[in-house]
């Protein structure tokens, strides 16, 4: 059938099995907007209120369900607005489609209304991109484009496709199922997620040698320390993560990406890394002498001191990015492949170890926190996951989230939905929506945030009031940019420039302006009244908890110091 190229496009996703897309229309992209208005009963659009967090909102869609997120924006400033949230699924390994509208291709370059070169300025902070120059490549390249982003190591990819391209007719021929692979396969082979068949066989016999040198230094270990991140979560190795764990008996510590793989309950979880890890995670990392590190790519906020790092250990690391290998952190071994199919495969090269004297080590440096009146965010996060053990929780970038981190035990992946390498302050709310929006059952998700990164996307409120996106909102007000803050009193002689937050929005009244129950508390009892009935409701809502302006977040390594070496306790 014959079908204009945004027709196509809306086909296209429907064929991916797309079901919501989030975005904002403008007049680069009025011929796909009109093709959505013509199959709403098959494909849900998302207006927000700002293309950064329809962007967001996408990469939380992704990020909570394991599926592609999809977002799409209009030429030139709607694009542009758009690469912060590309660069956040970039840094994360998101897979998400960004599509943007174009001048058309007789206008490009003549400095026409609303141009820009969005597939140039996204080319670093993108897995690929296209500037789609025929209707008659539009359909393969919607289905290489998904193909892409959640292939190998996941990400974000972009598609730019200039008007005239949208409303040039072509003929459409549908895909569906195992059809939509083999054909972009022989076109360009990419790397598969998980080798299945041959491709399974061909790289068991690659990868033995380097499998059989991986059991035998586990087996020559005393005090095995796995590191698991977001590598794990993605390729779905939970379970073999953990299965290994037992098998060597060895502690399991996390990046903030990996929080939820291994869950909180297990005595072997000791928590994140880093400059903000615990005392018992830090510790076993700089003690251990084999560190299996799976799905990590070792980052500056993980490591400290690099040249410090797991001082006494011999280093197995495990990714499907060659590119992670031996870029941070020397290794005495890598194996390059996807996490649960190289765990799968290790299992069956590794007997069972006794380390119990290792383990009893590791447990005893967890912390035990003393109980006092104070209103902190400890007891708050700790009043959550009492009332919502397995609820997803979103956040945005700040003290907020490193407590978040810290002392909200997580239980499963795919839970703490969280701006991990690029730290973007205003992603949480958008990141909450499409949390939300992939949840089939509608439950409820939090977002935990502050007031400062609070008000970088509050306009948002307007999307989840009209849709009733069950996001609770719950801000942790202390006033001021808090980590910032932290950093000024510690290092910066409490030279407070620019930090305190002495001015508006109220937000009980904002809340009431965008028709939202808003709730301000000051003590633990009134917080869990409040956050119990927001959770039993399901509808969106704020709770604003009032902190002291000087609550930091403990334990805190300075820094480039050593991971052990804490400047708070």
């Amino acid at each position: 059938m014959k079908l204009n190229g945004a027709a196509i496009l809306i086909e296209c996703l429907i064929e991916q099995k797309v079901g919501t897309v989030f975005g904002f229309p403008g007049g680069a992209v009025l011929p796909i907007y009109d093709e959505l208005y013509k199959r709403m009963d098959r494909i849900n659009h998302v207006l927000t209120a700002h293309e950064q967090h329809a962007g967001h909102a996408a990469d939380g869609y992704a990020r909570a369900s394991g599926k592609t997120g999809v977002c799409i924006a209009t030429s030139g400033p709607g694009a542009t607005n758009l690469v912060t949230a590309i660069a956040t699924a970039y840094m994360d390994s998101s897979p998400v489609v960004f599509v943007t509208g174009n001048v058309p291709q007789s206008l490009m370059g003549t400095d026409s209304f609303q141009e820009a070169d969005i597939s140039g300025m996204t080319m670093p902070i993108t897995k690929h991109n296209y500037l789609v120059t025929s209707v008659d490549k539009l359909a393969d390249t919607i289905r290489e484009a998904f193909y892409i982003a959640r292939s190998g190591r996941p990400g974000p990819v972009l598609v730019d496709i200039p008007k005239d391209v949208q409303l040039a007719e072509t003929e459409y021929i549908p895909l569906s199922g195992d059809e939509l692979v083999p054909r972009l396969s022989k076109k360009k082979p990419l790397a598969q997620l998980r080798p299945e068949g041959e491709a399974l066989e061909l790289y068991k016999t690659k990868a033995e040698p380097r499998l059989e040198k991986a059991a035998q230094l586990m087996a020559e270990a005393h005090r095995p320390l796995i590191y698991c991140g977001g590598g794990v979560t993605i390729s779905g190795a939970q379970q073999e993560l953990v299965k290994l764990a037992d098998r060597l008996d060895a502690p399991i510590v996390s990046t903030l990406m990996g929080l939820g793989t291994a869950s909180a309950a297990n005595d072997r979880m000791l928590g994140m890394i880093g400059m903000h890890g615990t005392h018992a995670a830090n510790i076993a990392m700089q003690r251990c002498d084999l560190l299996i590190a799976v799905g990590v790519r070792f980052s500056d906020r993980a490591l400290g001191d690099a040249s410090a790092f797991a001082p006494n250990a011999k280093v197995i690391h495990i990714d499907i990015d060659r590119a992670e290998i031996n870029k941070n952190v020397s290794t005495t071994l890598h194996i390059t492949g996807d996490a649960r199919t190289v765990l799968e495969l290790l299992l069956s090269r590794v007997s069972q170890k006794n380390h119990a004297q290792w383990m009893q080590q590791a447990r005893s440096m967890t912390e035990d926190y003393l109980s006092d009146d104070h209103f902190e965010p400890r007891k708050i996060l700790g009043a959550m996951a009492r009332i919502a053990p397995e609820m997803t929780v979103a956040t945005d970038v700040g003290q907020h989230q490193m407590w978040t981190a810290q002392h909200f035990p997580f239980v499963r992946m795919r839970q703490l939905i969280s701006s991990g390498g690029l730290g973007t302050m205003g992603f949480g709310l958008g990141a909450a929506m499409g949390a939300a929006k992939s949840d089939e059952e509608g439950r409820p998700v939090a977002l935990v945030t502050g007031d400062g990164s609070f008000r970088m996307n509050l306009t948002e409120l307007s999307t989840i009031a009209h849709y009733g996106i069950p996001v609770i909102v719950v801000i942790f007000n202390n006033g001021t940019l808090g980590m910032v803050r932290q950093w000024q009193t510690l290092f910066f002689g409490h030279r407070y420039s620019q930090t305190t937050l002495d001015r508006g929005p109220d937000f009980m009244k904002l809340a009431d302006a965008y028709g939202l129950k808003g709730t301000r508390v000051n003590r633990i009892d009134e917080f869990e009244a409040a956050f119990e009935a927001a959770y039993a409701k399901g509808e969106p809502c704020l709770i604003e908890c009032m902190l002291d302006i000087d609550e930091m977040v403990a334990p805190m390594v300075a820094p480039g110091s050593p991971i052990d070496s804490f400047c708070l306790n």
